[in-house]
């Protein structure tokens, strides 16, 4: 590039730079999470939510939402065109939503005991017993499928049926570098020294994965400066992935030692508060959705559950995309919501 060149391309990146502190400007503050839901249940830090209908449902059966712990469930709901939840509820379905909300240095302690048997099964009687159901549809996402699926496992006579996104099951394979840290870390050290583990140290593992993506994402935002809809597109995602809980430590000990090295759940020799716990006794029907681009939980962990489980209704989707696609991307709003939605409506 002649001199002329770099001069002009400075000129037009000093304009879009220009452009975008004038939209920055504009921008007071970045919502998520806004879909109307009212406060229904607390144990300590975890809450339970119930999402506003503006029309009954023609699910009478409710669904509980479990997303996973290092995670907020927000991304579920981002913004008003691109919300799982929103979604579901257009579609018919009456949803609760757990919030598990921000361990502190006293919550050290809970164990997977704690949030499965406890706090999980405290949170499905509350809703059996104010709607007056025997049964509900229970709905997992990424580890929260796990912990939903090992919940099925233990009580399948409270569950009308188990719903799971791209949810971790076999962690036999090292496909993903995830796989392989968790196999060599010390995970006893990490908890004995910090109690609490630091939402950074996970973060820092996952945004690994794929560091080039890290780079380009930051990158690509020169080119949506000037487009406030692009920008706060962007800006949403930014806010839900900066704001990650902190992990309690004797639950991630646990969930280490027992899943991602041992593999316990799904070879059937995993105990939890006295129970053993057999994917057999998993009789519901059940939805196992992974995304075929997943770069996070591959299709070899997620897969394998659908052969070791009891339910003679058993289906298996593949959407195609990625991770976080499977939840947020307009493919998934149009097309996946719907298609989960009906699926759970004629097992009601």
């Amino acid at each position: 590039m002649n001199a002329a060149g770099i001069m002009e391309h400075m000129t037009k990146t000093s304009e879009m730079l220009v452009k975008g502190y004038e939209t920055l400007q504009g921008i007071e503050d970045v919502e998520i999470g806004t879909t109307p839901k009212d406060l229904v249940w607390q144990n300590d830090l975890v809450k339970l939510y119930h999402y506003k209908r503006e029309t009954p449902a023609t699910c009478k059966i409710p669904v509980l939402v479990s997303f996973a712990l290092m995670n907020r469930h927000d991304v579920l709901d981002l913004q008003p065109d691109r919300s799982l939840m929103k979604k579901l509820l257009e579609e018919g379905l009456d949803i609760y939503i757990m919030d598990w909300g921000y361990p502190q240095k006293q919550h050290r302690y809970l164990t997977m005991e704690d949030y499965i048997l406890g706090f999980m099964n405290d949170a499905i009687d509350f809703i059996r017993e104010t709607t007056g159901n025997e049964k509900i549809h229970k709905m997992g996402i990424c580890q929260g499928g796990t912990f939903s699926a090992i919940y099925a496992a233990i009580n399948p006579e409270k569950l009308q049926s188990l719903t799971t996104y791209v949810a971790p099951y076999d962690f036999a394979g090292n496909e993903c570098m995830l796989y392989r840290w968790t196999k060599d870390i010390d995970v006893d050290a990490m908890v004995d020294a910090l109690g609490i583990i630091p939402a950074s140290t996970i973060n820092s593992g996952f945004s690994m994965l794929k560091p080039s993506m890290e780079i380009s994402k930051y990158l690509g935002v020169m080119n949506m400066l000037d487009d406030e809809a692009k920008l706060l597109n962007f800006l949403r995602m930014e806010k839900w992935k900066a704001d990650c809980p902190d992990l309690a430590g004797e639950m991630y000990r646990k969930y280490i030692k027992d899943l991602f090295r041992d593999n316990k759940f799904i070879k059937g020799t995993m105990e939890l508060g006295g129970h053993k716990i057999d994917p057999k006794n998993i009789t519901m029907p059940f939805l196992n959705v992974y995304a075929t681009d997943d770069n996070i939980i591959p299709n070899s962990s997620t897969i394998p559950l659908n052969d070791k489980i009891g339910s003679k209704d058993k289906e298996l989707y593949a959407f195609p995309g990625g991770h976080i696609g499977v939840f947020v991307g307009a493919r998934s709003q149009k097309e996946l919501a719907p298609k989960v939605a009906e699926w759970i409506k004629k097992r009601s």
